[in-house]
């Protein structure tokens, strides 16, 4: 049974000030779970306040926004993942598509991403997503097949059984449009199959796949009751102390039915 995974992407919101209010508020109101692990993954500038004031005994997980590929050297404004390591964090978001579309990064630069995340013990979540224009035009499931081969080519067996895989739909993240249930289902099926094709069915069926895109108090208990949906990547309503932790008792509330 896949663990449920709640991760909160905080995007460029928070200084480390409101970060340690913000978690010192969340954190005790998160108990410890057996079915679902929680991720919180502020701006660089405020992992550390999050990491005080979690303290050691945390059960919450840390985790970044994004990495850079080497480890260290002349590439100013970026933060290598043996810095994010020291930091305690245990997961790195790559490929969202906000860093896809705003900051042009393609399936390279992440497959170079994935392979410092792998290297350095960090398990990152991989973002996947079809614009609204590639899902009028019938080309979800070739854009998902295109950006999974692009980013894990090359990657071992060994290495993908740490992989995190987060279904982003471009149209629906921060616009308050999620993906209906089922859009969202069909998407994951098309990904445990593109695993399955290119590793095996056991790989598919251990990874963990999340969705995320408009991800609120509302919808979360209608995908988290499916069995391809592992769990949820939320950008919104995470910034809210009491949005987040609806998400989180509806989730824990799921798994131990599971």
């Amino acid at each position: 049974m896949r663990r449920i995974l709640i991760v909160g992407n905080w995007k460029m919101n928070k200084t480390a000030t409101e970060a340690a209010a913000f978690v010192h508020n969340v954190a005790r109101r998160l108990p410890a779970s057996p079915t679902v692990e929680y991720v919180l993954a502020p701006p660089f500038t405020a992992i550390e306040s999050v990491r005080a004031t979690l303290g050691s005994s945390s059960t919450i997980q840390l985790g970044a926004q994004n990495l850079f590929w080497e480890d260290r050297g002349a590439y100013t404004g970026e933060i290598s993942a043996p810095m994010l390591k020291d930091l305690g964090c245990r997961y790195v978001i790559i490929g969202h598509s906000e860093r896809r579309t705003l900051f042009g990064e393609r399936e390279d630069a992440i497959q170079k991403k994935l392979h410092a995340a792998f290297t350095h013990e960090l398990r990152p979540i991989l973002c996947i997503g079809e614009s609204l224009l590639q899902r009028e035009e019938g080309k979800t499931e070739e854009v998902l097949r295109q950006q999974l081969h692009g980013a894990l080519a090359g990657h071992s067996l060994h290495s993908v059984t740490a992989l995190t895989i987060a279904y982003e739909p471009v149209w629906a993240i921060g616009t308050g449009k999620a993906a209906t249930t089922d859009q969202a289902v069909a998407a994951h099926r098309t990904i445990r199959a593109f695993l399955a094709q290119m590793w095996s069915t056991d790989v598919a069926e251990a990874t963990r796949i999340l969705y995320g895109g408009s991800v609120t108090p509302h919808n979360i208990d209608t995908l988290l009751r499916s069995d391809q949906i592992d769990g949820a990547l939320i950008g919104g309503a995470c910034l809210q102390a009491d949005a987040f932790v609806t998400i989180a008792d509806i989730a824990q509330s799921i798994g131990a039915r599971q």
